[in-house]
């Protein structure tokens, strides 16, 4: 056995299944090695961001880490902006990137470079390795960082004479340290703020708005009548009937303000203190007015489902509450396609279970109301603002989840970003429907030129946010890459090609005239 046999073998005993690749000469031993025992299953993808983005949307899904395989620091540069997304998601990865031989390194290669300080402001677990004895334990230790709840990405660097050279066994799975536990007192200040409040807000996120802290949060709504708000773009949210409506916190800073405005009280779990996307003239960074009073209950890696539970068994809430179960879906649109008729066509069509990986950008918020009573359903969203993460997580969520339809919600400027997913798909035969708002322009920078007052912008301008001359075909793109494609321009057409879609296994993509 040699290192990299020890390493997949050792990634195997700790439960990994899955390695999105685009490898190089210095991972050959590690192609190699897959083919050494059975259990990992590897996936190719034409573009590194595509791997990191699909592990992003697999440990979203799955609540485990896939590993991504990439080569040396270039190729790890290229999946950057995605795992820049992930890391705001608090997604479990773990990368492992190959490194010239270690008697090779100094000489100054063409393809050398920092890998480790590449790889550190998108991780927060960085080791190189020196030996082929000790890369299985550090494979182990990467893979028990990457799992640590709620998730974080391990990267690993490994010298291509660590994966040749032999080596005696692999290691024994290391298990992830258990997320911290929110504090009697964290609850108690919590639950008297809550108490004292006049008006008072939950701002939740991260794992409080997956089912089991959804659950505990009404619990706490119903005793005390709080309103529910969550992250304007959450890493994984279950919605649909059965479930507490929430409000989203909105984009823009003016909006996020006056949604905010009417509580004197905030109680923040699982989030951070909100702040505006970007900075703007005369508007402040931070989006809670000033004198409203904060509690934290948890930070992110805190065990917030525990603490939401905690607050409502100290708050005296029901043990169990009935919510809205009732199915209740948007009439089938008619007549114009455009973001209303577009998110309603989709919210009277998806399937319960179904996953919705939203990078519509300006055309997807109307999905949100239409889609609030619709079957059970998760919702994925932009979660580090790096376009180019759509198809791709909805590529890895459709690999985590195969029995359930993936709905990739996308616009077309951040999908040419990493459009080579959809090979990735046809080639594995993912039920992924992507639905792609074709309006030919970067519309969010159009509606940002006219924020700063630029209405009338120049051609030098216009130039920079339009997509058309040419126009991009986008189902001659995605048949190319194996997709089926068909072209809509009405919300009738939209709805029969969903229904067809959403009914027939394998990719397909449909391309919306806006």
């Amino acid at each position: 056995m040699n290192g990299a046999e020890s390493l997949i073998r050792t990634a195997i005993a700790a439960g990994v299944e899955v390695c999105f690749a685009n490898p190089g000469t210095t991972e050959m031993a590690m192609v190699a090695a897959l083919d050494s025992t059975d259990g990992l299953r590897p996936i190719l993808g034409l573009f590194e961001g595509v791997c990191t983005g699909a592990a992003d949307g697999y440990g979203r899904m799955a609540e485990k880490p896939a590993l991504t395989l990439v080569h040396l620091g270039p190729g790890f540069a290229n999946g950057i902006a995605n795992l820049h997304n992930a890391r705001r998601a608090r997604s479990p990865i773990v990368n492992l990137i190959g490194d010239h031989a270690t008697h090779h390194v100094g000489h100054d290669a063409p393809l050398t470079s920092d890998i480790v300080s590449l790889a550190t402001p998108v991780s927060g677990w960085v080791r190189s390795v020196v030996s082929s004895e000790s890369l299985a334990g550090t494979t182990a230790d990467a893979i028990a960082a990457a799992g640590r709840a709620p998730g974080q990405i391990a990267t690993l660097i490994i010298p291509s004479d660590c994966q040749w050279d032999p080596v005696e066994r692999h290691a024994a799975p290391v298990e992830p340290t258990a997320p911290p536990v929110v504090s009697s007192d964290a609850i108690k200040l919590a639950a008297e703020s809550i108490r004292k409040g006049n008006k008072v807000a939950f701002f939740l996120g991260g794992t409080a708005l997956r089912a089991r802290g959804l659950k505990a949060v009404a619990r706490i709504a119903a005793k005390s009548g709080c309103h529910l708000i969550c992250e304007t773009f959450p890493a994984r949210l279950e919605r649909g009937a059965g479930m507490p409506a929430l409000d989203r916190l909105p984009y823009f800073p003016e909006q996020a303000m006056e949604a905010l405005k009417p509580f004197d009280t905030i109680v923040i779990a699982g989030a951070k203190k909100p702040v505006a996307f970007f900075g703007y003239p005369d508007y402040p960074s931070q989006l809670i007015p000033e004198g409203v009073n904060t509690a934290i209950l948890a930070d992110p890696t805190d065990d917030v489902p525990a603490a939401l539970e905690a607050l409502a068994s100290e708050m005296g809430a029901p043990v169990s509450i009935a919510t809205p179960s009732k199915v209740s879906r948007p009439e089938r649109p008619v007549g114009k396609l455009d973001a209303m008729t577009a998110g309603a066509a989709i919210a009277a069509t998806m399937p319960e279970g179904a996953i919705v990986m939203d990078e519509a950008a300006t055309t997807g918020l109307p999905f949100l109301a239409a889609s609030g009573s619709a079957p059970p359903h998760t919702y994925l969203s932009l979660t580090g603002g790096a376009i180019g993460q759509g198809l791709p997580c909805a590529t890895g969520a459709a690999v985590a989840c195969p029995d359930r339809r993936v709905i990739a919600y996308q616009a077309d400027g951040s999908g040419m970003y990493t459009i080579q997913a959809l090979w990735t798909q046809a080639r594995e035969s993912l039920n992924v429907t992507t639905v792609l708002c074709n309006n030919h322009s970067y519309r969010i920078l159009q509606v940002e030129l006219a924020r700063a007052g630029v209405t009338e912008p120049g051609r030098k301008a216009r130039s920079l946010t339009s997509l058309s001359n040419p126009n991009i075909e986008w189902t001659s793109l995605a048949r190319g890459l194996g997709v089926p494609a068909v072209r809509v321009e009405t919300a009738e057409a939209l709805t029969l090609e969903l229904e067809r879609s959403l009914a027939t296994p394998g990719p397909t993509l449909i391309e919306m005239i806006l």
